[in-house]
């Protein structure tokens, strides 16, 4: 079975106007899906939807939402009733950088309802469907910072660990069903909104940084295969340290000086 075959003829993409949905936007476009992009900024969206169609001779429907409101998930059901959608991808995130205190419980709240109550909601409706069909896929993406505490990433890692670990429950429930689930788990990544914060060199030893068209094409080449992937070796053998030879302790104590020293955080 082709991967059009297996995953289309539509995929949805949240969080796909630059970076990482772009990338994951592109990489389907390429493999022949139609497209269904969702992200906030309606010209930049509209103007990457029209690339890609005339590109690549595909549909591209953008549909403008605020994926952080409360009804996100009821409004995308409404634009997209009666479309057979075979493989879902969640990159739309919310993080906060800084003491937890220093947001206010709003905030929070709106980075909850993004980076979990909206792709939960949408995980079951379109998953559901998948399942009846007994085909599709669904691509959550997590990351390093939900593998254990991390100060001053509080609500953000959080959230990944969310994302991660429903994953891979998804992926073990589904997995005899024709259903293909994994949590794509990326370290530092050279996407736009990384890039602003103008983070701090890590050290010598830390992981490369990632481009956003590495990460995708790792984490579909894993895709059927495992229930949860991390990408670049670099990560990998990072992770292997931080959670098999270090203590808890001494994981969370790392993540957190780490984010202290890369944003200068007193």
């Amino acid at each position: 079975m082709s991967f059009k075959e297996k995953y289309g003829p539509v995929a949805i993409v949240a969080g796909a106007s630059e970076g990482l949905g772009a990338a994951w936007a592109r990489e389907l476009a390429g493999k022949g899906l139609d497209l269904i992009l969702i992200a906030r900024r309606e010209n930049v969206l509209q103007q990457f939807a029209n690339q890609l169609a005339c590109e690549f001779s595909i549909k591209v429907t953008p549909l403008i939402c605020d994926l952080s409101e409360e009804g996100a998930a009821e409004k995308i059901f409404s634009a997209t009733g009666g479309v057979e959608v075979g493989l879902m991808v969640y990159n739309a995130t919310l993080s906060y950088i800084g003491p937890f205190i220093e947001n206010s419980s709003e905030e929070q709240v709106k980075l909850a309802t993004m980076n979990m109550i909206t792709p939960l909601k949408l995980v079951h409706y379109y998953g559901k469907q998948m399942v009846e069909r007994k085909r599709g896929g669904v691509i959550l993406m997590s990351s390093l910072a939900g593998f254990q505490g991390s100060g001053f990433l509080s609500g953000y890692a959080a959230s990944k660990a969310f994302s991660r670990v429903l994953a891979e429950s998804l992926w073990y429930e589904w997995k005899d069903k024709g259903v293909d689930v994994i949590g794509c788990c990326a370290g530092a990544t050279s996407t736009p909104n990384y890039n602003n914060t103008k983070p701090e060199s890590a050290g010598f030893f830390a992981p490369k940084v990632q481009t956003p068209e590495e990460v995708v094409k790792e984490c579909i080449e894993q895709l059927g295969k495992t229930p949860s992937y991390i990408t670049g070796i670099g990560n990998r053998i990072a992770s292997f340290f931080m959670h098999r030879v270090l203590s808890r302790k001494m994981a969370v104590n790392i993540m957190g000086d780490t984010t202290r020293k890369i944003y200068r955080i007193k």
